[in-house]
């Protein structure tokens, strides 16, 4: 029996958001964001690229892995599906999808949008008995003790039938093998997976059962396991379009509407339309299935099989004008999905996606991916029925040829308006349009930027804490900041990040916390601004990028508002930023984000910043910086240490003073460009911090990746228990940085000078 799919998906009223394809990538995340549909974590991940698949997990997904391959990630608007607003997500790699959909999507919300009905979540598994005496008796034994098998089924699976799932019914067909001759029985198994795609927990079950179906016929199981025409999981999907919304494009909207209905019949009564009609409402569930981790090949074999129930292939759609002369659209397909287990546990994107959607189950998104094949359907037949398809794939080879091309994203719309225009869509054309509009809108450079270092430590993290010293050299050019006065408020910006915030004095956390007292401190927090931070390093990686963006961004307020503040008065601020994020710091950040050269750093009781001195370097230091990905919070590693500290001070502080000496060592070594010494003190280093249960098996994979592959020295650098390393390379960077690469982490060259 179906029933109305519940509503549990997306944010009320957030998938309208004007003008969202104008916009950059990160501007789209910060719109989502503020809709409450992406969390923060959400952000880090797309902002960052950290949200796609790494290859070590993808290689324990399938055989003989060598890489990952990308698709893109889009996000359709408007959608309204039993009276709840949907940001839907895609995965295609065919323009037009998205922006069609959104725009099917618009026009449908007008009259209420899109309404849907699902069946229980059933899938058949099929077990064949062949070499059967007697059929008729075999039919009727096994349909006779039916409750035994389903009993047997689902002590297989307690948990799915705890679950309001299960082994439901059974069902017993017969067939005649036209090549072998022989007859057979066939019993489908009836399951209900719930929120699971359950292929695996079906297959289980067939493969119990086929002794006891063995035993009832007399004869011998062949094949056990599931079936992909799912035709007792249905998804319903219907919409309303009053003529009027249906009118442009010199068209009225009667004559759109007819022309919709006579394409859709047209698919209806010829399979060689019905094929690309239907393929075209795969463009959409596919696309969706995609992103949310589902099995897309399975979605799409039993459409094609639904399709030709009848014995004629056919399309999956109706349209028709009702009564008051509406158009009406209604799709019914098979829609067998999950949305537990599988990919959706293994891969950060899927997980995004389902949080987008509301974290439905798997009615309700089954529902959701109806509604969207049937807005595809739409937007292709209203394509074809008024100016037809070709201007739509006119635009997208123009778009294609300007990407081909290396087109700048600043240029790339008028490019493609440019090159539809002149009618030559090539590359060469495309590169000579950029070339005129560079030349034509020179203007003069952006206001200088403020900028700050990252740094790399070498040796000491976390014995620096303690009063003994630690070793750094600076990554330039870490964090770039602007401020420019005027607008209402203090609006901090982050493109990279996709943020953009108010900095708010009441109950202020994280960054805009930090960023409120630093302001306060200037006494400039009744001052409207726009704060803007370009950031090159991540974040949360071990490479000073908290303290950096500090610095620029003190050093930015400072230009903007003349604030004469020295050197000192930077680093002073910086570090009090720097205890706020993260508790004790060791004033280290701080420091070389505000000097920027190699420095041996010295805290001692009583000094906010301690003593430092510039190191010479005796030549050029080649690294390669190690990235993780996963965030090195600092502010934990370092509480974790000291508690370890007080609970055993002794103890750690030996630790700490063989860490001292080698720290000293290599700070001689630096001086006298004695890499292999540098490089053996590094190794040990890794050790002491390994001890100190700092480091993770990331960390101590991408050390070992590193010194297979020629560095001298390879440890952790920063807070630990996830973060960056840093390697040592003479001659060996382009080596090191790739074999990091292919082992699914990031990589950073760095030679500092």
């Amino acid at each position: 029996m179906a029933s109305k799919s519940p509503a549990e998906g997306g944010a009320e009223g957030g998938a309208r958001i004007p003008n969202f394809f104008r916009m950059s990538v990160g501007e789209r995340i910060a719109a989502l964001h503020q809709r409450g549909l992406l969390s923060d974590d959400d952000v880090r991940l797309l902002a960052s690229g950290e949200h796609t698949l790494r290859l070590p997990v993808a290689d324990k997904m399938i055989e003989n892995v060598v890489g990952v391959f990308g698709l893109p990630l889009g996000y359709a608007l408007n959608f309204l599906i039993d009276g709840r607003d949907y940001v839907v997500p895609l995965v295609v790699e065919e323009p037009s999808i998205v922006a069609g959909l959104s725009g099917a999507a618009r026009i449908a919300r007008l009259s209420g949008g899109y309404q849907t009905e699902t069946t229980d979540p059933i899938l058949i598994g099929q077990v064949q008995a062949v070499n059967i005496d007697d059929l008729d008796r075999a039919e009727a034994d096994l349909l006779a003790r039916r409750e035994e098998i389903v009993a047997l089924a689902n002590s297989l699976h307690p948990k799915m039938q705890a679950r309001g799932g299960g082994a439901l019914d059974i069902e017993v067909f017969r067939h005649h093998a036209p090549e072998d001759g022989r007859d057979m029985l066939v019993l489908h198994l009836l399951v209900d997976t719930r929120d699971a795609m359950g292929a695996n927990l079906v297959n289980t079950m067939c493969e119990g059962i086929a002794s006891l179906v063995e035993t009832i016929t007399g004869g011998k199981v062949f094949l056990r396991i599931l079936s992909n025409l799912t035709d007792r999981a249905l998804a319903r999907a219907t919409v309303r379009i009053p003529a009027k919304n249906l009118e442009g494009k010199g068209y009225t909207g009667e004559q759109v509407r007819d022309g919709i209905i006579l394409a859709n019949d047209f698919a209806l009564v010829d399979p060689y339309r019905a094929a690309t009609h239907n393929k075209g409402i795969m463009n959409g569930v596919d696309a969706v299935a995609l992103a949310t981790g589902n099995d897309w090949r399975a979605i799409e074999s039993a459409a094609h099989a639904y399709a030709a129930r009848s014995g004629r292939y056919r399309g999956l759609t109706r349209w028709y004008a009702n009564e008051a002369g509406d158009l009406v659209g209604e799709i019914e397909m098979p829609m067998k999905v999950g949305t537990v287990g599988g990919s959706l546990e293994t891969n950060p994107s899927v997980r995004i996606n389902h949080r987008l959607l509301g974290s439905p189950n798997a009615r309700t998104l089954a529902g959701v991916m109806a509604a969207v094949g049937l807005a595809q359907n739409f937007a292709a037949l209203r394509a074809l029925s008024t100016d037809g398809i070709q201007q739509n794939h006119m635009t997208l080879h123009a778009r294609s040829v300007a990407s081909t091309a290396g087109v700048p994203e600043a240029l790339f719309d008028s490019v493609v308006e440019a090159l539809i225009e002149s009618g030559e869509i090539k590359v060469w054309k495309a590169r000579e349009i950029v070339g005129n509009l560079q030349r034509s809108r020179a203007q003069p450079e952006a206001a200088d930027r403020s900028s700050a270092c990252g740094k790399v430590i070498l040796l000491g993290e976390h014995a620096v804490v303690y009063g003994r010293p630690a070793l750094a050299l600076p990554i330039p050019l870490a964090v770039e900041a602007v401020v420019r006065p005027g607008g209402s408020g203090v609006n901090l910006v982050i493109p990279r990040w996709g943020l953009e915030q108010k900095i708010r004095p009441a109950g202020a956390q994280g960054l805009s916390g930090i960023l409120h007292a630093m302001l306060d401190r200037l006494g400039l927090a009744d001052r409207d601004m726009t704060i803007e931070v370009i950031p090159h390093v991540p974040r949360a990686m071990g490479l000073g990028g908290s303290a950096a963006l500090a610095v620029a961004v003190i050093r930015a307020l400072d230009r903007a508002f003349d604030l004469g503040l020295d050197g000192g008065a930077v680093n002073a601020l910086a570090f009090e930023c720097e205890t706020v994020a993260h508790g004790t710091p060791s004033g280290i950040d701080n420091t070389i984000a505000t000097y920027g050269m190699p420095l041996r750093f010295q805290r001692t009781p009583g000094e906010d910043t301690g003593r430092f001195e510039e190191i010479s370097l005796a030549r050029p230091v080649p690294l390669v910086i190690g990235i993780t990905g996963r965030e090195s919070l600092t502010a934990n590693t370092v509480a974790r240490v000291r508690q370890a500290w007080e609970n055993h001070r002794r103890r750690y502080d030996a630790l700490f003073d063989q860490i001292a000496v080698l720290t000293d060592a290599a700070t001689d070594a630096l001086r006298e460009g004695q890499f292999e010494e540098l490089g053996e003190l590094m190794n040990l280093c890794q050790g002491y911090l390994n001890a100190l249960q700092l480091s993770t098996p990331e960390l101590e994979e991408l050390v070992h990746v590193a010194r297979e592959h020629g560095a001298l020295g390879a440890k952790l650098t920063g807070g630990g228990g996830g973060g960056s390393i840093v390697a040592l390379c003479p001659d060996t960077q382009e080596a090191v940085a790739a074999a990091m690469e292919r082992a699914g982490y990031r990589s950073l060259v760095v030679t500092v000078s």
